[in-house]
């Protein structure tokens, strides 16, 4: 067992620790200039998705929005709760404008990402669903001999995502239940584990049933209760806002370390909190029938805006708003938001945050199963794996709900993630000009007066698209194209 430690800690310091967010932040600030500023052109495009679907759209099919809420139920959980009172703690009020910061160029990242993943996106033949991701971007966008590279993706995304983080996010229930409201953690095991059963065995249509109610009413009702507490202190915003600000730049230092204390810990938890460039929520982004693949890249940025500027901001202002913070004293970080809330609105609020721990967690729960299943496709069709998978994720969250201590039994789940998400940015940037293309397209499509932009397969002939994917035809064979100079085959 300490061999194995050892292995995962130096994995962990070799993304992580020294490469991993820097490597991030660049690719955030490249896609940002090269796209020319592609997330703020399209902002006000991103809200689109919130309107009511089509009538005309087909009810089978995943929505946009439908994918939208998923993304979100993933991404929000525990960084926003937890993550942003940990950042502020260890940065300095600080961390919050970095968390701002790298959330503005990961909406950049996210939108490359998942535009990607709607363009390789395959039919399932059986079911009609569509599956993409990171992994069948690198297997149909760069070719076949970099299956490879596409099967430790996979490996990696079911070892951090489905086993390691959900067992986390079942220990988190179970803890916060057990605190707030004295229930055993075995009787929130099982309730967790049923509710999940219920849901995966449904697939990836009940996923987006169940994210569509829940995922609104959990974010709608967090932001509410800290939009109170905002409007009861309204006059110390601006306030505490510029010490954000003056912490970020060193002007006033509320921890050791200031300014870089405030950046490391900003940049990692924003990071960890909207997972852009990580190649998580491509992975569901793809399952949503849309007329072009940079609607989803769009609808996918604010994803990510709503993980953080929304819901980590609602946190930081609860917390820096109130007297419970205190510069320098480090402190749990679901204790520093409860006692926060508490100190507001009194101490009701704790059952409150102990139920949307609950719903965040669990919308966490279904969206790391789906990734799991999905990466599983990537390495076997067998039918009777995805029943395996489910069985297991079953098992995983009862473990992580009623054996606290054996957590450190899933402390793989850091390094796979660092080495799922440099795979990813390593594919994204070699798919980056392929990008470029259909973003061109999607523009020129707006520039001549066309609402909403319709991706037509037959401008691409050069790729590997499934085109019943986007024209209901059957694919046609794909034959990659000559290279610059080769002969020309007999048959040409």
């Amino acid at each position: 067992m300490g061999f194995l430690d050892a292995i995962f800690n130096l994995i962990n310091d070799l993304t992580w620790g020294w490469a991993l967010v820097p490597f991030l932040v660049v690719i955030g600030v490249f896609f940002t200039v090269t796209t020319g500023f592609v997330q703020f052109r399209f902002f006000r495009r991103m809200f689109r998705v919130l309107r009511p679907n089509d009538p005309g759209a087909d009810p089978n099919a995943i929505s946009a929005r439908e994918a939208l809420l998923i993304s979100v139920g993933g991404r929000v959980g525990g960084g926003n709760i937890a993550g942003v009172a940990v950042a502020i703690s260890l940065g300095g009020p600080g961390a919050v404008f970095w968390m701002w910061a790298i959330a503005l160029i990961g909406m950049a990242t996210s939108l490359i990402e998942s535009s990607l993943a709607q363009l390789y996106k395959r039919r399932d033949p059986d079911t009609g669903e569509f599956r993409g991701g990171p992994a069948r971007s690198i297997i149909h966008g760069l070719g076949e001999e970099y299956r490879w590279l596409a099967v430790l993706y996979a490996i990696c995304l079911i070892a951090s995502f489905a086993i390691g983080f959900n067992a986390f996010q079942g220990n988190t229930v179970a803890g916060a239940a057990a605190d707030s409201f004295g229930i055993d953690r075995v009787i929130t095991g099982i309730v967790l584990t049923v509710g999940t059963g219920l849901i995966v065995f449904g697939g990836i249509h009940r996923i987006a049933k169940v994210a569509d109610k829940i995922v609104p009413v959990m974010a709608v009702g967090y932001l509410a209760l800290a939009a109170i507490i905002i409007v009861l202190n309204l006059f110390s915003v601006p306030a505490v806002l510029w010490d954000i600000v003056a912490n970020a730049f060193g002007l006033r230092e509320a921890v050791g370390g200031g300014m870089g204390a405030a950046l490391a810990q900003g940049l990692r938890r924003g990071l960890f909190s909207n997972e852009a460039g990580l190649g998580s929520a491509p992975n569901v982004a793809a399952t949503a029938a849309v007329r072009h693949p940079i609607s989803q890249g769009i609808t996918q940025s604010l994803s990510v805006f709503i993980d953080t500027i929304l819901i980590c901001t609602a946190t930081a202002l609860v917390i820096l708003l109130g007297d419970v913070y205190v510069p320098g004293n480090e402190i749990d970080g679901v204790v520093l938001t409860q006692q926060s809330l508490a100190s507001h609105l009194g101490g009701w609020t704790s059952y409150v945050l102990t139920i949307a721990i609950l719903l965040f967690a669990f919308s966490s729960i279904i969206y790391n199963y789906y990734l799991g299943e999905n990466a599983l496709s990537v390495l076997t069709d067998r039918k009777i794996a995805v029943q395996v998978l489910r069985l297991a994720i079953m098992g995983i969250v009862f473990l992580g709900a009623v054996a606290p201590n054996a957590m450190a039994v899933f402390s793989f789940s850091d390094p796979m993630m660092g080495i799922l998400a440099v795979v990813n940015l390593l594919a994204l940037m070699m798919l980056f000009p392929t990008a470029k293309r259909i973003l061109d397209d999607f523009r020129a499509q707006l520039a001549a007066g066309v609402e909403r932009p319709v991706f037509d397969p037959d401008r691409f002939a050069d790729l590997d698209i499934d085109r019943t994917a986007w024209t209901g035809k059957a694919p046609e064979p794909f034959v990659p194209p000559a290279r610059p100079g080769a002969a020309a085959s007999p048959a040409e």
